[in-house]
């Protein structure tokens, strides 16, 4: 049995990162490709909060929430954070900190996905159900951007600036279609 708590010490930060927990338009390890609007429907229907925050896709080790996810022209990007008072997330949040861990992977049932003449798989249509920080993620983009402020060097995704830029915008986007 996992022993989820630790002692009564309190948190030293809390917790929060963000970054891309896929990107688009990229053949993966698994020989898979997300395009954008994969993630459309499943967004709609469990929200952030639906959405689980495991270590390295065990069900079993749960190490945070999903405070926000959204698709932008990137990938998938998501807030989220660790609940340090777990002992597996105060380990993760550590090794995040001192750039050991900076990898982000999905977990999902596909609904709608094609094959390509080259064997790889194009995902249209995924239920997310979950996303892990991981030490290898099979989207070699879906990386970690930010902790607590603390901006991670990026290859070739937008900066932690920029993702925050691009979270603002939605933000504005959804207020002035709730506004109509």
């Amino acid at each position: 049995m996992t022993d989820f708590l630790t002692d009564d010490r309190p948190a030293t930060t809390d917790g929060r990162f963000e970054g891309y927990a896929s990107v688009f338009n990229v053949v993966d390890n698994g020989n898979d490709l997300v395009v954008p609007g994969a993630f459309r429907r499943s967004l709609q229907d469990r929200g952030a909060r639906g959405i689980k925050l495991l270590w390295q896709h065990d069900p079993r080790e749960p190490v945070g929430v999903i405070e926000e996810a959204f698709e932008d022209h990137y990938g998938l990007f998501v807030r989220a954070r660790l609940l340090t008072n777990i002992r597996r997330a105060e380990e993760a949040h550590g090794l995040v900190r001192s750039g050991a861990l900076d990898g982000l992977s999905i977990g999902f049932h596909t609904q709608k996905a094609d094959r390509r003449v080259d064997g790889s798989r194009i995902l249209r249509e995924v239920d997310l159900w979950e996303v892990s920080l991981v030490t290898f993620p099979m989207n070699d983009k879906a990386r970690i951007l930010s902790l607590k402020g603390e901006e991670r060097p990026t290859s070739g995704g937008p900066s932690a600036a920029q993702a925050g830029l691009l979270a603002a915008m939605h933000h504005l986007s959804k207020l002035m279609t709730q506004e109509r």
